[in-house]
């Protein structure tokens, strides 16, 4: 038995790199995986519907399950057609990890107008639309008494989230937005039983970083090489499991050490030598570390306005805007 046994993922951007490192991890860890990828160069041009089947292939020989999904986590309705599409096929959605992203770099004095906001509307809007979309069907699943572990992974980056780097604005700006909706979102859905946690890889070799100077330097084969683009594999898989309590947390991926984000400032770590984490075992690290309540950050921060009762006049206002009805809600 894996550790996702019985969950039903949608991975985007899950054709190449970190999201397709997942994808195979997860599948591996008993998990039935929707791969979404509509197969695009690094700037978001052009489509290729075999990048996502080719991965949906590797798992299927491996004894997984799987299916491919090939629209856009920027389309409003495309989003909605990959919860869809993991309902259609498995019966149930579980878990949600938002990986698609794609980069313009470019000066700011140079940058157009395309660059910033195609960047923006994959990496941020996507990430809001294909959440948005998990969290209706949860939100219908629960009110109708269905009520399991359902959870949401975001994914940042260190140019935006500890480094920002120039000739990123667009790219930095988006993952940086990508780290405040996970604390947000995480307020909000916690009433429905949805986790949301973020994982930001750094210094993580893929088709997106190797210009980047040393990312093309891989190291002697059979030995550790901490910017393998899977090591976020397991800290996602944990974060998507049943079992984690996590949630509203920020965690920062450099090859086997996973650091807990406090805001923009590093926080206490765990860390292994000379290999990935399994599940089990980054779940016990982890459940030794203490975690930031996002509840109790935000009634502080409003300076003890709400009293004593500042958690619980919190879920009031948050359940109150929860409960509005307005058109399309």
């Amino acid at each position: 038995m894996g550790a996702l046994t019985g969950r039903v993922v949608l991975i985007t951007g899950a054709g190449r790199g970190i999201g397709r490192e997942e994808a195979l991890f997860f599948a591996d860890e008993g998990a039935k995986v929707v791969v979404n990828d509509p197969g695009v160069a690094p700037d978001g041009s052009g489509r290729d519907a075999g990048v996502a089947a080719a991965v949906v292939d590797e798992i299927v020989a491996r004894g997984g399950s799987a299916v491919a999904n090939t629209d856009s986590v920027n389309d409003w309705e495309g989003a909605r057609r990959m919860v869809d599409t993991a309902v259609e096929a498995f019966g149930d959605l579980h878990a949600v990890v938002n990986n698609a992203t794609i980069k313009a770099d470019r000066a700011m004095t140079r940058m157009t107008e395309r660059e910033f906001d195609d960047v923006v509307a994959v990496k941020l809007k996507g990430t809001f639309a294909v959440s948005r979309w998990a969290a209706r069907y949860w939100r219908a699943q629960y009110e109708s008494g269905i009520r399991v572990d359902r959870a949401i992974v975001t994914t940042s980056s260190g140019s935006g989230l500890t480094n920002p780097l120039p000739g990123q604005t667009n790219y930095a700006a988006a993952n940086a937005g990508v780290a405040a909706m996970t604390i947000s979102s995480a307020l909000e859905l916690g009433r429905y039983g949805v986790r949301v946690n973020c994982i930001s890889p750094s210094m993580a070799r893929t088709r997106l970083t190797l210009g980047v100077p040393g990312m093309s330097d891989s190291p002697p084969s059979g030995t550790f090489d901490p910017l393998h683009p899977g090591a976020s594999a397991p800290v996602a898989g944990y974060l998507a499991s049943a079992d984690c309590p996590l949630t509203g947390q920020v965690l920062v991926v450099r090859g086997s050490t996973v650091v807990v984000a406090n805001g923009w400032s590093p926080g206490a770590h765990v860390t292994r030598d000379g290999s990935l984490w399994t599940v089990d075992e980054l779940g016990k690290a982890l459940g030794e570390l203490r975690f930031a309540d996002q509840f109790e950050k935000l009634a502080h921060a409003l300076g003890g306005a709400l009293g004593a009762a500042g958690r619980e006049r919190i879920q009031q206002l948050i359940n109150a805007q929860l409960d509005e009805v307005s058109p399309g809600s």
